[in-house]
């Protein structure tokens, strides 16, 4: 029988949280559908791909070795990762990731670093990419590790406008790269129900994306409120809308992650496990971690 480690392997979810416009909520969704996942028993990893260090800030993280000392310096992905509890972990990020995209401009495959580096990743169930708001070297690197974007825009003009350009975005990048990185999820977010403007946007999103929006993040003082206190939402105000709202979209990731692997695209970690020689090695390294 298959180990819960070799099964890891064939089963991880690898999901980039992007939208090149800023303040649409990437960094509290990322944040919140980790900490969702995790209190459903999925063990994820959630790496901070921002310059900004926002998740270690809202988690009131403090650390040494980031995202940064993994892809410059080679540090082990074991320095880097912080434990927040039995099935949360985070690799934070920090200001000196803005010095990267120039570092690893004029390398080889300078779009592939981050897939180089994160090879073989064992352990969770779920690996989350908090995105920086652009479409630099960075994103790239997250964009073709990823076999998943999830998009949140915010339910207004420009944030409608930032959607239909992500989705050209991925459509140009996937081709350029021969890459099959699919849009699963869209997330609509800062919804204002008494607010006319968020309702149109909100159809617009819905009818342009029907098969996968989710049902949207209202807007809420504890969402806001949850960062200050170093918190999740979850752990915050568990009985906010807040907290209902992104308990919603976890339950619909969890209700479609069947669907979604069963069409998963070969990638070289699945290839590779196609030779009998790969899957020894897996199955002898994973006997030896028992």
């Amino acid at each position: 029988m298959e180990s819960k480690q070799l099964r890891q392997v064939i089963n991880l979810r690898k999901i980039c949280i992007i939208n090149q416009k800023g303040g649409v909520g990437k960094t509290t969704t990322a944040i919140n559908i980790a900490a969702g996942l995790s209190r459903k028993d999925k063990k994820v990893l959630l790496i901070d791909f921002d310059a900004q260090g926002n998740v270690a800030t809202s988690l009131n993280i403090e650390h040494d070795k980031d995202i940064y000392s993994i892809l410059t310096e080679n540090a082990d992905i074991s320095q880097c990762t912080k434990n927040l509890g039995k099935n949360l972990s985070i690799i934070p990020s920090r200001e000196t990731l803005t010095k990267t995209e120039v570092m690893i401009a004029n390398l080889p495959n300078k779009e592939m670093i981050l897939k180089t580096k994160l090879r073989g990743l064992t352990g969770y169930d779920y690996v989350l990419i908090d995105c920086p708001p652009s479409l630099g070297l960075l994103s790239q690197n997250a964009l073709l590790y990823a076999q998943e974007a999830f998009i949140p825009v915010s339910t207004d003009y420009l944030g409608y406008d930032a959607l239909l350009k992500m989705k050209d975005a991925i459509k140009e990048i996937n081709l350029h790269f021969k890459h099959n990185l699919r849009i699963t999820k869209v997330i609509p977010t800062l919804f204002d129900k008494r607010n006319k403007t968020c309702k149109i946007f909100l159809d617009h999103i819905t009818n342009q994306f029907y098969e996968i929006t989710s049902d949207p993040i209202r807007i809420n003082s504890k969402i806001k409120e949850a960062p200050a206190c170093g918190k999740s939402i979850f752990s915050y105000a568990k009985n906010s809308r807040g907290a209902k709202d992104y308990m919603k979209l976890v339950n619909m990731i969890l209700n479609e992650e069947k669907q979604v692997l069963s069409v998963y695209p070969k990638s070289e970690d699945l290839v590779s496990l196609n030779n009998p020689k790969v899957l020894a090695e897996l199955r002898k390294k994973a006997s030896s971690n028992a």
